[in-house]
């Protein structure tokens, strides 16, 4: 296997730190981040950023002053998460947090995501237990149209335990349950727990693992973090923070905006701040209107909490920022700014899958002395290229890049034309995105015992096949229970019983079909 080092010496692959290095070292550049990093609140428009060229320059600004917070607002949740992809491949050590929105429309409580609520508390929790250290978050209008559970409610509502802790298992249960966490068999999803003899499965909302706690007597000997699907533990920890649903039990508590979690130091980043306003401004004013019919259903009995105590609207939201600097980097500004920042960037040229053409612009550039980079998530990926331009044209000076980012560029001022593999091949861009359990989406055991033989259901692995029962099965000379599922020409897949938790969770149950 041929060493990264070698890799790049041949066919001069950047890593990502020179890359990134090639615009935080630009002046224009430096002059921008010093603006935005000082604790003087400003307002500040950073112009001409296409591509992912904003995502760079956010990674250049977090590496020059890292103790420092940000928050980036993109439109919507498709931007957000193609941004916070582009910065986890530009700071791979960095976790980049994402906040979802967590109701659907206002006052419809049944439509939370579960999923949604899990990764909201995991955000809270993050910032408010770190909150000195410089920290990444993207968002989008929708997430912050609603308000979210206090500081002082969720360090109420957070249950500490610790290695060497002495609190007894049917204790501890006790307590988990008045947090209205469910007890299962197995846990899956969020706000669930089990007991299997001294050891008990946690999965708490601040973590997108349950936590294992293994028990000596009344004593915590372990606590471990552990995959639901293979069952394997992932890490260990002296010490977790178990969290409810939040989001059920704020319904009872003060809210507040989102924004008073993040820290003083923070910056705040619109992709479009106007949007952002009108966004807010729409839910409030739906939630205004949904309230009011409730208000006349109930002949005037307030039963539920008024839109001003869920929902930010611009006023509270517009108070809320009043205190941080703001950057806008999109294509509309609204905010009376300090300073002005022109990037002169151009998004990526199309070619329509034509290299021949492509390589003359390759190597127009390379008569300007402008860089052409090429970008790919692997090195097979960037051989590919490699070879294809070669063949073409074998003087053309190419560098490349081992990053997964959304969107290529030309930057005038740099000097450097970037070019994604996805947008060369006019392929779709695809975003690692964390994989989250809900209810909506899981088989129950009861449900699972509820089947009847031909019964379809669908396994996210293998498609959509009949439900054949349950049978033993001989595994390394023991006898374990398995499900049996039928596919077309009658192909059989039988998963062992013991290993059900990941069939659990990539199993939803289907209608029966019309007879």
């Amino acid at each position: 296997m041929v060493s990264q080092t070698a890799h790049s010496e041949e066919t001069n692959i950047l890593t990502t730190e020179d890359f990134i290095k090639i615009w935080s070292e630009d002046s224009l550049v430096q002059n921008a981040v010093h603006k935005i990093g000082q604790s003087v609140r400003a307002n500040i428009q950073c112009k001409g950023l296409r591509g992912s060229m904003d995502a760079i320059f956010a990674a250049a600004m977090y590496q020059y002053a890292p103790s420092k917070s940000h928050l980036f607002v993109l439109n919507d949740k498709e931007e957000a998460i193609y941004f916070q992809g582009d910065l986890q491949s530009l700071l791979n050590e960095v976790e980049i947090l994402l906040f979802p929105t967590s109701y659907r429309k206002p006052y419809q409580l049944l439509e939370v995501e579960n999923a949604n609520v899990l990764q909201r508390a995991e955000v809270l929790n993050q910032i408010s237990q770190l909150k000195q250290a410089g920290q990444i978050i993207v968002a989008y209008p929708e997430a912050l149209t609603d308000k979210v559970i206090n500081q002082r409610s969720l360090v109420e509502n957070t249950l500490a335990v610790k290695v060497g802790e002495l609190t007894g298992i049917e204790d501890l249960a006790e307590i988990l349950s008045e947090y209205g966490f469910e007890r299962e068999e197995f846990v899956y999803e969020a706000g669930q727990f089990s007991i299997r003899g001294g050891i008990m499965d946690i999965f708490s909302f601040a973590n997108e693992l349950p936590y294992r706690l293994e028990f000596f007597g009344d004593e915590i000997e372990s606590i471990r973090v552990f995959d639901p699907l293979s069952q394997l533990s992932v890490g260990s920890k002296e010490h977790v923070s178990i969290i409810p649903n939040v989001q059920k039990r704020m319904m009872q508590e003060v809210r507040d905006s989102f924004i008073k979690f993040i820290p003083n130091n923070a910056v705040i980043w619109f992709k479009d701040y106007q949007l952002t306003i009108e966004t807010i401004s729409k839910y409030f004013l739906q939630a205004t209107e949904d309230f009011q019919a409730i208000l006349k259903q109930s002949e005037k009995t307030q039963v539920i909490n008024s839109p001003e105590d869920l929902f930010e609207n611009e006023k509270s939201f517009q108070q809320a920022i009043e205190p941080y600097s703001c950057v806008e980097f999109g294509n509309r500004f609204a905010l009376k700014a300090s300073d002005i920042f022109d990037f002169k960037g151009k998004p990526q040229a199309s070619f329509n899958k034509d290299f021949n053409r492509m390589a003359e612009a390759f190597k127009k550039n390379q008569h300007q002395n402008i860089d052409t980079i090429l970008i790919a998530d692997s090195f097979r990926q960037i051989n590919r290229l490699q070879t294809i331009f070669n063949e073409i044209d074998n003087k053309l000076e190419l560098k490349e890049a081992r990053l997964s980012l959304r969107g290529g560029f030309f930057d005038q001022q740099r000097k450097v034309a970037c070019y994604t593999d996805h947008q060369i091949f006019e392929r779709y861009h695809r975003q690692n995105v964390k994989q989250r359990f809900s209810k909506s989406k899981a088989i129950t055991l009861k449900e699972l015992q509820k089947l009847n033989i031909g019964d379809f259901v669908t396994h996210v692995d293998h498609g959509i096949g009949r439900f054949g029962g349950m049978e033993k099965i001989d595994v390394g000379g023991k006898k374990q229970e398995a499900i049996r599922l039928i596919y077309r020409d009658d192909d059989i897949y039988i998963r062992v019983f013991t290993h059900c938790i990941k069939f659990l969770n990539t199993l939803g149950k289907m209608a029966k079909p019309h007879k």
